[in-house]
């Protein structure tokens, strides 16, 4: 057997604990795929006040329990907890960042669950969060030989071991993922000062004359990796995509790969989901009428199950095509169909929504909230899900789409182009209805070839048979990474000779 790793994954989200985004399903199920490889995989993260320590079995580890953390004159103490992730094999061991001021007092992510306005102070609570979590590694008596950081609230731990804990980490190598490109973590340049790196260091994070996360990540670390191939290419060739630091990326392209994403096959599986009431058995048409008609219910429709049901669930904001579907609603609803939204987010655009609702409140509606519950029965339940993103780095429902019979209606970017193809009426070839320009003509067409596609019994039966059996088992993604991990090691082995 191949030399067992020690990796260490690095996020502001985790699956079940914590979700807000696609990072909370890849922080629980990558581990989990290289715990299968063999790799002592640990997983550590903030300890939000909606996660329950009764409910999670979370506990004190007490030798870590006074870890101080200091960010400019001020020190502030965390609390490092324990506990193995609920539902995960091979007991996937995670830790949890405590501190009543910056997480365990608040119920959100990133947002006030009110006004959904972004915290004041995201900026002083990842860098809390990014030394906290040095400073645990250095104390556990486990030392990683790969940190896998996520996104721009981990983007800090590159060069924080390389500029300040190098003695301590001087065999360990980072791998930074880039989950999505227009969120970097983007605060005042006077600010820098707050992280406690040399004054040298701030060239690697000034981007646009701001501090930026994102960027010192892309600096620092050993190995940059994003969730797509096609997404890869469009940030490293678009500035649109990238704010700018595309040019950033060029310099690292010899260590920059878009990896598609996998899904977990336990979680999000229709013969085993734990939140379907009626699960997939032998009848792909049963299992399909029994869970729209718990969504007609749920959003308060009739039990007519004739008429063509289409699902969205957004992060409510302008990436996932939330304005598209705002803009095309005259001409969408001219057609008999209903959809179902179900998300959080803008409240602007959540107005603009609610007004869609009461003016086709036969054939639209609406439920503001996160509900993974609800989310799954949406995908069993739905003819058909919408996916109008304007950018989209993977699109994790799409996979989930297909394995649940719902035929994605999506636009042809990032890792939607990477997974989509278009169903071609006449060989019947094609896993999805899909479009290219961000437009409403474009949006309003795809919809209408979906219902054509709809009262074509025979091939929207043999299509949605032949996407179930799908194949987005992490297996070879997770070996993907592995080998990364090794060459990464490698490449410091020689340096060493």
């Amino acid at each position: 057997m191949a030399k067992s790793l020690n990796i260490l994954f690095v996020g502001s989200e985790l699956f079940p604990l914590a979700k807000e985004s696609g990072i909370a399903d890849i922080m629980y199920a990558l581990p989990i795929a290289l715990r299968e490889l063999g790799h002592d995989v640990r997983v550590i993260f903030p300890k939000y006040g909606i996660i329950s320590d009764r409910k999670h079995n979370i506990h004190n580890i007490n030798r870590l329990r006074d870890i101080y953390v200091k960010i400019e004159d001020k020190t502030y103490e965390a609390t490092i907890k324990s506990s193995i992730i609920p539902g995960s094999r091979f007991n996937l061991q995670s830790y949890l960042i405590s501190n009543d001021y910056f997480f365990d007092n608040r119920k959100g992510i990133y947002h006030d669950q009110t006004t959904w306005e972004e915290y004041p102070d995201n900026l002083e609570r990842f860098i809390f969060f990014n030394k906290a979590v040095v400073e645990t590694c250095s104390l556990l008596g486990w030392t990683p030989n790969i940190i896998h950081c996520h996104d721009w609230q981990s983007a800090l731990i590159p060069a924080l071991i390389k500029e300040v804990y190098f003695n301590k980490y001087k065999k360990t190598k980072i791998v930074f993922t880039i989950h999505n490109f227009f969120r970097q973590g983007e605060f005042n340049l006077k600010d820098f000062s707050k992280i406690g790196l040399p004054d040298s260091a701030l060239i690697h994070f000034k981007h646009k004359n701001k501090l930026n996360f994102m960027k010192g990540a892309l600096e620092y670390a050993n190995y940059i990796t994003t969730v797509s191939q096609n997404y890869a290419n469009e940030i490293l060739k678009d500035r649109f995509y990238s704010n700018g630091l595309n040019d950033t990326l060029k310099k690292k392209k010899n260590i920059y790969k878009g990896i598609i994403n996998g899904v977990d096959n336990v979680y999000w599986n229709p013969k085993k989901d734990e939140f379907l009431k009626y699960k997939l058995k032998d009848n792909i048409e049963d299992f399909k009428l029994q869970n729209k008609n718990i969504v007609l219910k749920e959003f308060n429709f009739d039990d007519n199950l004739e008429i063509p049901l289409l699902g969205m669930i957004p992060r409510i904001g302008y990436q996932k095509g939330t304005q598209l579907l705002i803009d095309a609603a005259d001409e969408i609803f001219k057609n008999n169909l209903r959809i179902v939204l179900l998300g959080e987010g803008d409240n602007y655009l959540k107005e603009q929504l609610k007004n869609v609702a009461n003016k086709y409140n036969d054939k639209f509606k609406i439920r503001f909230e996160f509900n993974e519950p609800l989310s799954h029965i949406i995908e069993a339940g739905c003819d058909f899900f919408l996916m109008p993103s304007q950018y989209e780095p993977f699109g994790l429902n799409f996979a989930y789409s297909l394995l649940y019979g719902s035929i994605p209606i999506a636009r042809k970017t990032g890792g939607l182009a990477d997974l989509s193809d278009n169903i071609d009426f006449q060989s019947g070839k094609g896993n999805s209805i899909v479009f290219e320009k961000y437009e409403v003509k474009d949006f309003v067409d795809a919809i209408e070839r979906a219902l054509k596609l709809y009262h074509n019994k025979d091939l929207m039966k043999k299509i949605i048979n032949r996407n179930m059996n799908s194949d987005f088992s992490w297996s070879h993604s997770a070996k993907e990474y592995e080998s990364i991990y090794k060459f990464i090691l490698k490449e410091q082995n020689k340096e060493n000779e």
